[in-house]
């Protein structure tokens, strides 16, 4: 491993294991204050189980994790964060019942007390510079229940930069996936805020976004099955290798399987008319035809995100007629938009997508329950199969069909919830950034099973994760602006508009 002249944080021939599988096998890394650390890897390769340990909700099987050149067992976030290790989540820990400041400072009430109680008017004092750094114009006695993911994120960010001010020795700020919410302006101010911060700390930083550990990152470890395969100074780097490394091999050249995009047929499954939600998006009427992928882009406030939940009734519209295979919808919910044939793939798959505590077959068959049952009685042995059929089709990674899902990486987790709508056998999915959050590898199984989905006669709606991504999947896009739809642009296999094409109509 490359010699790095003052270590900040650093784990030596770490190995830790679960049930099953070898999380992490003889794991080595550091990050020195002045850095930017990118470790960038396929899911399930360990790069979240390194940050929690470092973080202290894991402790290591064997191996070392030393702060400032000490050994140091971290038994706690808290401790962690006592000395000077600072985590933003993938998956977020703010408590949404509690206030902005609240979350800021959870722990650390003690440093706001005034006569046994707590001095919220400073406390909220305390958290403004911070959220002005992040520039997130919101109170800070403000609920995060009722902020959008994306502030959340920022919210994560600021109570990780509290940490900046408290320390006056060397930081570290461990971000994991931080980008995946944001819009392209807010990733800058992040990237911006990053710089300043490695000033004065050693800053570790996963995404599955290559191109942003490119440009953010000094040097870069790639992981693979619970181990570091390639350390490497970032300039030394190219995007290709790195994914080569990850997967072990050779990505597909095309990446958004272009060459098997279907022409829809003349079936219309469902339509839009003058669809309107007050506050979210107004007048929205389109046609979708079996075998489509109709793309839906636009910045967040657009009402895409919006119109994707009414799609699939978990959100009733105030006005105006949503038409699904001949019928108009009487009734609103995602109960009736499943007997429907229409499922939803939702952007927070861990709160809306899969139950935790529920196995992999449990979750595969929850929506089809009847399927698989007798006179009240679940046929087991079914599930089982079906579970294993899927398990192997969309190369899950899994112990059994029978592990919770909650152990599984977020990309497996996201092949689970797709294989639940296929068991359903849904005519119509709404895709909500179906790969948010998910490596390089597995997208590239998303986007197969897409094309396999619509090859089918399966309709998809798509809001993607990037711009690129929706281009690249759609047969036809709508852009959206302002809660309106602005333009509808067609993209065919061979003839895809160009990303300034779309850009335009948003702004």
């Amino acid at each position: 491993m490359t010699e790095i002249a003052t270590k900040t944080l650093e784990l030596r021939g770490v190995t830790k294991r679960f049930p099953g599988v070898t999380a992490l096998d003889d794991v080595s890394l550091a990050a020195a204050k002045g850095e930017v650390v990118g470790v960038i890897g396929e899911n399930g390769a360990g790069k979240s189980t390194v940050l929690k340990i470092l973080n202290g909700i894991y402790q290591p099987d064997s191996g070392e994790v030393l702060v400032n050149g000490k050994p140091l067992r971290i038994a706690s976030a808290r401790q962690a964060f006592d000395h000077g290790v600072a985590m933003v989540f993938q998956e977020q820990s703010v408590i949404q019942n509690l206030t902005v400041a609240e979350n800021m400072f959870l722990g650390r009430e003690s440093e706001f007390l005034r006569f046994g109680l707590i001095d919220k008017r400073r406390m909220n004092a305390a958290a403004e510079p911070f959220l002005r750094r992040v520039r997130l114009d919101v109170h800070p006695a403000r609920r995060c229940a009722d902020l959008s993911f994306a502030e959340r994120q920022m919210v994560e960010i600021a109570k990780a930069l509290t940490l900046d001010s408290r320390m006056s020795g060397r930081v570290t700020i461990l971000l994991d996936e931080p980008t995946s919410v944001l819009e392209s302006a807010e990733v800058r101010l992040l990237f911006d805020i990053i710089a300043e911060l490695k000033e004065r700390a050693a800053v570790v930083f996963i995404s599955h976004r290559l191109e942003e550990v490119v440009s953010i990152s000094d040097r870069i470890y790639v992981m693979r099955d619970g181990k570091v395969v390639k350390e490497v100074a970032t300039k030394d780097a190219t995007i290709p290798d790195l994914q080569a490394h990850m997967v072990g091999r050779q990505l597909h050249h095309e990446y958004y399987r272009e060459a098997r995009q279907t022409a829809p047929s003349a079936q219309v499954v469902m339509e839009a008319r003058s669809l309107t939600k007050r506050g979210a998006f107004a007048d929205v009427s389109f046609v979708l035809r079996a075998g489509e992928v109709l793309g839906v882009a636009g910045v967040v406030g657009s009402g895409r995100e919006k119109l994707a939940q009414c799609l699939a009734g978990h959100l009733a519209p105030d006005s105006g007629e949503l038409i699904v295979q001949g019928r108009p919808r009487r009734v609103w919910g995602a109960y009736e938009a499943v007997a429907e044939g229409v499922g939803l793939v939702p952007s927070e798959r861990k709160v809306e997508g899969v139950v935790t505590a529920f196995s992999v077959a449990e979750n595969m068959t929850l929506s089809a329950l009847g399927d698989f049952s007798r006179r009240g009685v679940l046929d087991f042995a079914r599930e089982r199969a079906v579970a294993e059929e899927w398990v192997q089709a969309l190369r899950i990674r899994t112990p059994t069909v029978q592990s919770l899902v909650s152990g599984l990486s977020g990309g497996n987790q996201q092949k689970v919830v797709l294989a639940k709508w296929r068991v359903a056998g849904v005519k119509i999915l709404v895709l909500d950034h179906p790969t948010r959050g998910v490596d390089v590898g597995a997208k590239e199984d998303v986007y197969e099973l897409v094309r396999d989905m619509t090859t089918e006669g399966l309709a998809i709606v798509l809001l993607g994760d990037t711009l690129d991504e929706v281009v690249g999947l759609s047969s036809r896009i709508l852009v959206m602006r302002d809660g309106g739809v602005v333009a509808e642009i067609e993209a065919p296999a061979h003839g895809k508009p160009s990303q300034f094409d779309i850009v335009r109509h948003m702004a």
